[in-house]
């Protein structure tokens, strides 16, 4: 069976061509739900990037269900890839939150009515309905990392990229968001610092340690094995 995400030999330099990621190889099968690790710096959002074609690699290829990810691929990967970035602040630009939601929808073709029916369905999802008609501005760090969500959530993308969904979050708004996702049927790649948000949404682990692959196997073999956390600074 072709993966859903392959990368293979991946490499990554910043444009001063300071490296980012070295020979990366692995890939992600439909229906699979992976947890990316590793400490600050490891290289885990650059990862995520070269996904959907934010960034494309120095070196090596990624391909998306068959496809390689190229500059003149990247638009049509990313109506079928959902990137949740870190800041919130990078997906809400609209007046209300609403139109920020219906916005996707609307640009892959949907009439005005089912975008917007859409938008109050995935609103609602994250407890977020009340807030429909307020600028992001005037939301809670936490509600503007629910929006972020709601506003991919919404287009219900094959693949679900998330950059530490659970940041900013309070412990009922945390909940809420966990649930929502472990209802959901995406491929799902998350990169979080938690090993327990990892635990609840994930049975597989990649963890990155200075741009290189360190671990991949299972999450509950990685969590059983202490020395390995240490290593890989995913504890104190």
């Amino acid at each position: 069976m072709t993966p859903l995400l392959q990368f293979d030999n991946v490499t990554y330099h910043y444009p001063d061509e300071t490296p980012a990621l070295a020979d990366i190889s692995l890939s992600v099968a439909t229906a699979e739900r992976v947890a990316l690790l590793g400490p600050t710096g490891a290289g885990k959002s650059t990862l995520l990037q070269l996904v959907n074609g934010l960034l494309l690699p120095t070196a090596g290829q990624v391909t998306f269900d068959g496809t390689p990810v190229t500059e003149r691929t990247a638009p049509e990967v990313r109506r079928r890839v959902g990137l949740v970035f870190q800041d919130p602040d990078d997906q809400l630009f609209l007046p209300t939150l609403l139109e920020d939601v219906a916005f996707g929808p609307l640009n892959a073709g949907a009439a005005p009515t089912e975008a917007t029916t859409r938008a109050h369905h995935t609103l609602a999802l994250l407890g977020l309905e009340h807030a429909a008609g307020r600028a992001a501005h005037h939301l809670s760090g936490g509600e503007r990392r629910l929006a972020a969500l709601a506003t991919v959530l919404v287009s219900a993308p094959d693949l679900l990229v998330l950059d530490e969904p659970t940041g900013d979050l309070d412990a009922r708004s945390r909940r809420r968001l966990l649930d929502a996702l472990a209802a959901r049927a995406e491929t799902l790649l998350v990169a979080t610092h938690d090993l327990d948000v990892a635990a609840a949404l994930c049975q597989r682990a990649i963890v990155l340690v200075d741009g290189r692959v360190a671990w991949d196997g299972a999450l509950d073999t990685l969590r059983a094995d202490r020395a390995a956390l240490e290593r890989y600074a995913l504890i104190a």
